[in-house]
């Protein structure tokens, strides 16, 4: 038996809007999704925040995350996260215990410190807010630490509002980050820790293994957790996952040049004329993109999990294509089984 047959799967969806398809049609693939992945039985279903991007649909994880409760049977749902410096925390605290007390013991509440958007965005959700033009996040994130415990100082004037529903707990809280701040940050707090590997640039060995050795036992979690968030495209061949990743490589291009349109199909990138250039930058990011049939698949994965760790893999698999995105978690899901055999 390898690590793999043993550790939990979880799934990260952004809603993403396909070329020639609409904002409602991802939606509601989400939920598509989410029905499917609770089936094959992943353990968690994140979704994110990000606004005024073209590709993604949703810029609300807390509504997307009561709509996905309400169509699955057991799998966690919630953020990956809320963007804590775009929201009041009160405002957070009682959305999602609200969620706590509809779907008890199925809720995650995953923050992310970076605005999710472009700055003249940021400062439009951000400007009736009491704003620091400095870094808030860490004072945001003790008061809606605080909102759940209620450990007020005595003359802070905040120590007589209740958080409704007040017989209801905040779900856990997992920090996310892309570098070694929010590494450190969970491991000082006893938090769960979710890192993004599918789009940082920080070294994934020193965020994940720092977490863990600085990590001290709190209240919430008596021992390190520490998911690892991977891009993948898994299908039968590793001819056919080349072909679907396509249209990952030629977004990751586009972006790179500032263009955040919907997501281009197989079809679409297949036909799209490359320069020599472009080729290389693509070969360069396929570092932060798991692509190949199951075979080549799983052992990436292994190696991901010896070497940085990770007690919980996350999976992203961000094609268009929804009936071959739903295939590529159920063969993911599947290399359990065969790695148990092992």
């Amino acid at each position: 038996m390898t690590r793999l047959a043993s550790t939990p799967l979880s799934v990260l969806d952004l809603s993403f809007v396909a070329s020639g398809s609409s904002g409602p049609e991802a939606l509601r693939g989400t939920l598509d999704l989410a029905r499917h992945v609770d089936g094959l039985g992943f353990s968690r279903f994140w979704v994110a925040e990000h606004h005024n991007l073209a590709s993604v649909a949703s810029g609300a994880p807390d509504i997307m995350a009561g709509q996905i409760l309400a169509v699955t049977e057991r799998i966690r749902v919630g953020s990956g996260g809320v963007m804590l410096p775009n929201h009041a925390p009160l405002m957070v605290a009682e959305r999602f215990k609200v969620l706590e007390a509809l779907y008890p013991d199925r809720v995650d509440l995953g923050l992310g410190r970076a605005p999710g958007t472009d700055q003249l965005t940021s400062h439009a959700l951000r400007r009736r807010q009491d704003v620091d033009p400095g870094d808030d996040f860490l004072d945001r994130l003790k008061e809606l630490m605080l909102w759940d415990s209620g450990q007020w100082p005595a003359d802070h004037p905040y120590r007589t509002i209740q958080v409704m529903p007040v017989d209801v707990k905040l779900p856990p809280i997992w920090l996310l980050g892309s570098s070694g701040y929010s590494a450190r940050l969970s491991a000082q707090l006893g938090l769960g820790y979710a890192y993004a590997h599918h789009f940082a640039q920080h070294d994934v060995l020193d965020a994940m293994l720092s977490y863990r050795a600085g990590f001290q036992p709190s209240e919430t979690l008596a021992a390190p957790h520490a998911i690892l968030a991977l891009a993948v495209v898994c299908a039968p061949t590793d001819e056919e996952a080349e072909y679907l990743a396509g249209s990952v490589d030629l977004a990751h291009l586009r972006r790179a040049r500032g263009h955040y349109g919907p997501i281009p199909t197989a079809e679409e990138a297949a036909a799209y004329p490359y320069t020599e250039a472009d080729r290389a930058f693509i070969r360069r990011n396929r570092d932060k993109v798991l692509v190949g049939g199951p075979d080549k698949v799983a052992q990436g994965l292994e190696r991901f999990l010896d070497t940085t760790l990770a007690d919980e893999l996350m999976i992203a698999t961000a094609i268009p294509d929804l009936a071959a995105k739903k295939r590529s978690y159920t063969l993911v899901k599947a290399l359990q089984a065969v790695s148990a055999a092992a």
